[in-house]
């Protein structure tokens, strides 16, 4: 972390300072975090998360407010439980957006948090309850140090992220309650150094094609539904062919691709035995849609297409597993400038902005014209992996740019 840097005000000093003396708490309420299996689907230990989350803003002393989100869901998992925190005053406010759900486990291990020196390993520690800790300790050292912002910091907390969104971010948009008086919005997942200003849209599908079983010897009486499934790639291939062909303009990073995207096949299975007629087969579509396309229209003509095989007598149905817009964020606006004069000042590097891979939290505030960026301290490449780890001195870092980006910005 530079704390020298020469252009350095005495308000960002002073937070930089603060900051270093506080890892060892940083890394101490993340490892709490990352016990708590917060795994998504199904929804599991949400309330408990909810719970130690609350205390903390509590004990910073932030107004705070926790709300239960009505949803009906299965026995394994919780009902979600959102929590909203503010810091600073007026009419202009800062959104820090985070995530405390977690994508299943590999094995129960991973919520035995194992710290080795500097480094954190366990299920959410990249992905992203670092990331939300660097934000919680933004805003204290904001508090703590006396800054006085033109504006205020709304601290937002959800679950349901890994699943869409619908239930945590989507549902606060959903009431009205998301982005007011809103000038910019920053989320902590893991960019690996970089800014996400971007992402392609999304929409998953399960596709399921029925049959009729028998026995292999009475074949002529059953109805083959993974022969019945062929053509129906065989259409979704057609599409795969034309829309890969298209390009993005916005900048992306060298392991990535500008092409848009149709995978067929992600997951798939069918069938009781080698020996018996398959009755039914399933396998999933994933359509990733560039920030140029309509999503509508891409929508509707990825489900045009099996609307078509039904049409023609093939037995299917399909569920929409997750879909969420593209959305793009300009590299200029003052919440752009802001994050990397921060970025270069705590980091010296200057910061690159690329779009994100995969679908981002980013399009609910973006849809609403407020810019929106990712910036986290975990590493893409580990995020959902089985040794899914984070820096702890990146987490500092971070804390000290978000800190000093709300004072860029906001300060009076």
């Amino acid at each position: 972390m530079n704390q020298a840097s020469s252009g350095a005000s005495r308000e960002t000093e002073k937070l930089l300072v603060w900051l270093s003396q506080r890892e060892e708490e940083m890394a101490s309420l993340t490892s709490e975090l990352v016990a708590i299996p917060t795994e998504n689907p199904p929804g599991k230990n949400y309330h408990v998360c909810a719970g130690l989350l609350e205390k903390q803003l509590r004990e910073f002393g932030l107004n705070w407010e926790r709300i239960s989100v009505p949803k009906k869901t299965n026995n394994d998992g919780d009902a979600p439980s959102i929590l909203l925190a503010s810091f600073g005053e007026g009419g202009r406010a800062l959104y820090f957006s985070g995530h405390y759900d977690v994508v299943p486990a590999q094995s129960p291990e991973q919520f035995h948090k194992v710290r080795k020196e500097q480094f954190l390993f366990g299920r959410g520690s990249c992905d992203m309850k670092s990331g939300i800790v660097a934000m919680l300790f933004a805003v204290l050292a904001l508090r703590e140090t006396g800054v006085r912002l033109g504006g205020k910091i709304s601290l937002i907390l959800v679950p349901d992220e890994e699943t869409g969104g619908d239930w945590g971010s989507g549902w606060l948009a959903r009431q009205g309650r998301l982005g007011k008086n809103g000038i910019g919005m920053l989320t902590a997942e893991p960019t690996s150094g970089i800014v996400w200003n971007a992402n392609r849209g999304a929409i998953s599908l399960r596709v399921n094609v029925l049959g009729k079983s028998a026995h292999v010897g009475l074949q002529h009486q059953g109805e083959n539904a993974f022969e019945r499934m062929m053509p129906v790639v065989a259409r979704l291939q057609e599409l795969k062919r034309e829309v890969e062909r298209r390009t993005t303009a916005c900048n992306i990073g060298a392991k990535q691709g500008r092409n848009s995207i149709l995978l067929i096949g992600g997951q798939s299975a069918g069938g009781a035995n080698f020996n018996v007629v398959p009755e039914k087969c399933w396998f999933t579509v994933d359509r990733r849609i560039n920030p140029e396309e309509d999503f509508d229209a891409e929508k509707s003509r990825l489900i045009g297409v099996l609307e078509e095989c039904k049409r023609d007598g093939i037995p299917l149905d399909w569920e929409i597993l997750q879909e969420g817009r593209s959305a793009s964020s300009s590299d200029t606006s003052p919440l752009a400038k802001a994050l990397a004069g921060s970025v270069q000042s705590v980091t010296g590097e200057a910061a690159k902005f690329e779009m994100c891979p995969g679908l981002l939290e980013t399009r609910f505030y973006a849809s609403q014209n407020i810019p929106a960026y990712a910036y986290g301290p975990g590493l893409l490449s580990v995020a959902h992996g089985p040794n899914e780890y984070v820096d702890l001195r990146k987490v500092r870092d971070c804390a000290a740019i978000y800190a000093q980006t709300a004072l860029n910005l906001l300060g009076a």
